[in-house]
């Protein structure tokens, strides 16, 4: 770092034994940055390269809020909100996150596509996927998968097909060492060496998989010219189809350094890149802790330099697909046959590691064939009792189209025709909305995390200042009197009510006679 930065050394030494940087990222699936200024309990500050990210006081606790609970904010890094920003998603993108878990990218990616579009989010490692799974879940999003797979594979199912993919990609983790101190500890592990083989490898397979015209952004937490404006430079020559984009000047990023592509900055001359591409990595830039309030990143936007495919390839068959799917019903035209796909997993917290390893050992998660356990109801069945809820707990302004999926007696609504997903080893098809039980339909707590009170035809406002919500959160039972509940059109009271804190939902409960019985899940509930 000396060699890299020469006089400016001393300052990003002296950056670490400044204070860390906490923010959040408000979720525009559910509330606008606007809205959350009124009701919010923290002081926000802007980040500057995120329209919807902000700082907070460190030590400020914002998991422990029913507002978090409520997937209004992820806490995310400021630094690590850069990334998917510049990827500059936009409602109907088709857009990939390879590298995802735990999962604050893709929600910042879902956010932009506001339900409309398709996010196929990824991750190599098994245990982390859960997590990933929970994030999407929590925070409302409908139109994403979620697979557990490696690059490779998810080239050979998804050609051309996407026009936006985001790369955060496993690296040496340099960038971090003030955010976690074990990242540290870890640094020789992850070497620089190890780490480039597998960038480059991603990197390939990531311009397989973009339609001509698209756009990959390219992201590390190191500060190694190798993981960094090397993989650009070698990208660029191998691909010269493909240039850098600048990021915005008003970011206040650092320019990337085409100089650091020689000795004495790197450990040996490479040969494996044009003079031409080295000078695009200046327009590639970084996140420096000693000039921005942040942790250490790398970004580089790459854009296809071919014409976006018109009614071909990817275009056309995602209007295939789309032209499958009625938009203001229930179901699909014709149900599909079930594919082989994982089952489900339960939730758990996770971190993500930056080494590209699959977790081993205790905790693994363990898959399961469709309908391997429990009973399998006929599909016709399970569609018929899910349309049967819908139609006696949702209003006609809930938008629930999508392939139907089955995993047992679980059925998901998928953005893609199953099909598509045949082979790889998938987490999440889509978006959850329930199971079978006893002859009739439970709804998931995805459903109701996605859901809006106008859109079921009972909702219940849980008061915050008296405790109320929280005890919610805890799968506290409630007293709640029956004018309490907002009953849309003319629907009795007994049954199925989103609750929720204010516009924003919780999850589900059962009313009648005056007690509101907790459908909360055990694994969601506030500890």
């Amino acid at each position: 770092m000396q060699t890299l930065l020469g006089e400016e050394y001393p300052d990003f030494a002296a950056s670490y034994d400044h204070p860390r940087y906490a923010g959040i990222r408000i979720n525009t699936l559910k509330i606008s940055p606007e809205a959350f200024a009124k009701l919010t309990p923290f002081e926000l500050k802007p980040v500057p390269w995120c329209e919807t990210g902000y700082y907070i006081e460190e030590g400020r606790k914002p998991g422990k809020h029913p507002y978090y609970h409520a997937g209004l904010y992820y806490i995310q890094e400021p630094s690590a909100m850069a990334p998917a920003e510049a990827l500059d998603v936009q409602p109907g993108d088709r857009v990939l996150d390879l590298c995802a878990a735990p999962g604050g990218k893709s929600t910042q990616i879902a956010a932009r596509l506001q339900g409309q579009g398709v996010l196929v989010t990824n991750d190599v490692s098994e245990l982390r996927t859960k997590a990933l799974a929970k994030n999407m879940e929590l925070y409302g999003v409908k139109n994403a998968i979620v697979l557990n797979e490696s690059p490779e594979r998810i080239l050979q199912a998804f050609p051309g097909y996407f026009n936006k993919i985001l790369i955060d990609a496993p690296c040496s983790g340099e960038g971090m060492f003030r955010k976690d101190e074990d990242m540290a500890r870890q640094w020789e592990k992850h070497s620089v060496e190890v780490c480039s083989v597998m960038q480059r490898d991603i990197l390939k397979s990531a311009a397989g998989m973009l339609a001509p015209g698209g756009t990959i952004v390219y992201s590390t937490c190191t500060f190694a010219p190798e993981e960094d404006e090397a993989q650009i430079a070698e990208f660029l020559t191998r691909h010269p189809d493909f240039e850098v984009v600048p990021l915005p000047a008003e970011w206040g990023l650092a320019k990337g350094r085409p100089d650091w592509l020689h000795p004495p900055y790197m450990n040996e001359e490479q040969d494996v890149y044009t003079d031409e591409a080295a000078a695009q990595t200046g327009d590639t830039g970084r996140l420096w802790p000693h000039r921005i309030k942040g942790e250490g990143h790398f970004v580089a936007v790459l854009r296809h330099t071919g014409q976006p495919v018109q009614a071909q390839n990817a275009d056309q068959i995602q209007a295939q697909d789309q032209d499958l799917i009625q938009e203001d019903s229930w179901l699909p035209v014709k149900p599909v046959e079930p594919a082989k796909l994982s089952n489900p997993a339960k939730p758990v917290q996770s971190g993500k590691s930056k080494t590209g390893k699959t977790d081993k050992g205790k905790g693994r998660g363990k898959r399961q064939e469709s309908g391997a356990a429990g009973v399998m109801l006929n599909q016709e069945e399970l569609l018929a009792a899910w349309r049967q809820f819908a139609g006696q707990n949702l209003s006609d302004k809930a938008g629930t189209a999508g392939y139907p999926v089955f995993f047992g007696t679980n059925l998901y609504l998928s953005p893609l025709d199953p099909y598509r997903l045949n082979g790889l080893k998938t987490v999440r098809p889509g978006w959850y909305v329930g199971s079978a039980k006893n002859g009739r339909f439970v709804p998931g707590q995805p459903l109701a995390a996605a859901l809006r009170p106008e859109e079921s035809l009972r909702s219940v406002r849980l008061s915050l200042e008296d405790g109320e919500a929280v005890r919610y959160l805890k799968g506290e039972t409630l007293q709640v009197s029956e004018d309490r509940l907002n009953c849309l059109n003319d629907s009795q009271p007994k049954g199925y009510v989103l609750v929720g804190i204010g516009d924003y939902s919780l999850g589900w409960a059962k009313w009648q006679d005056g007690m509101l019985k907790n459908e909360y899940p055990a694994g969601w509930r506030w500890t």
